[in-house]
């Protein structure tokens, strides 16, 4: 008689799974944990040996200063450590950026950029709705950007709430602020210089505002974008980007 009292599950001292086992460690591979977007505001999957963290970007980037609790936000402070967590984690392939935001704090917001254009790991964004003001380097931060036609994208002069003290000190450091964001959209689009530079400063486009709304074609004419394309164009360049990084490794 033969005795199978070694063979345990792994609540029991073996590693060893049986089958109902593997079943279920198979089951949540392909089945996300949708728990995780109501805390972290993403979401892992995983199909086809390739696991993707998708991460949303809506309503308006908070910065240094507290939103109104009925406005919906996006926290920087949230948003670092988990990328800092996608890059050093060696489960997650690549990054999906999605995006519908009225923009939001301009340090945190290019914060943001920043470390999403550092990345080593494969990058797509996706506007949804919209991507404007302080969203559009979050959107070509990525290593390629989709957006859909319908989306918009807001390009102005960056604008300052609250006291602002009438020197030329002042508007001095508003010019470089506006330099360094233009700068970050030029290095990471094929949009150049001169073309933003025009789109910020109009003044038939906005009413009581100065700068240009253009929408999901427009943004691919000039540049901004990479393509028109859907969530599954995005998911698939994706997963392509990956399995080309995974071969070349």
């Amino acid at each position: 008689m033969f005795d199978f009292s070694e063979n345990k599950t792994k609540s029991g001292n073996e590693d060893i799974p049986d089958g109902t086992e593997r079943r279920k460690d198979a089951e949540k591979d392909e089945n996300p944990d949708f728990s995780e977007i109501a805390e972290t505001g993403g979401i892992i999957t995983k199909k086809d040996d390739v696991t993707i963290h998708s991460m949303i970007i809506a309503g308006q980037i908070e910065g240094h200063y507290l939103l109104p609790s009925q406005t919906k936000t996006t926290k920087y402070e949230h948003m670092i450590p988990q990328l800092v967590g996608i890059e050093e984690s060696p489960e997650i392939d690549g990054l999906l950026l999605l995006l519908n935001t009225i923009g939001g704090d301009v340090e945190a917001g290019l914060a943001i950029a920043e470390l999403i254009s550092g990345m080593s790991k494969p990058t797509v964004s996706l506007v949804l709705g919209g991507g404007h003001s302080i969203g559009v380097p979050l959107a070509v931060c990525t290593d390629k950007s989709f957006i859909v036609p319908s989306a918009t994208m807001t390009l102005h002069p960056v604008r300052l709430n609250g006291l602002v003290i009438g020197v030329p000190q002042t508007f001095t450091n508003f010019l470089k602020m506006q330099e360094r964001i233009t700068n970050f959209i030029v290095k990471n689009s094929r949009a150049d210089k001169s073309t933003i530079n025009e789109l910020i400063m109009k003044t038939d486009e906005i009413a009581s505002d100065v700068g240009t709304v253009i929408d999901g074609v427009k943004a691919v004419e000039i540049g901004l974008i990479d393509s028109v394309g859907n969530l599954h164009d995005a998911i698939s360049e994706l997963k392509r980007m990956i399995c080309e990084r995974k071969n070349i490794n």
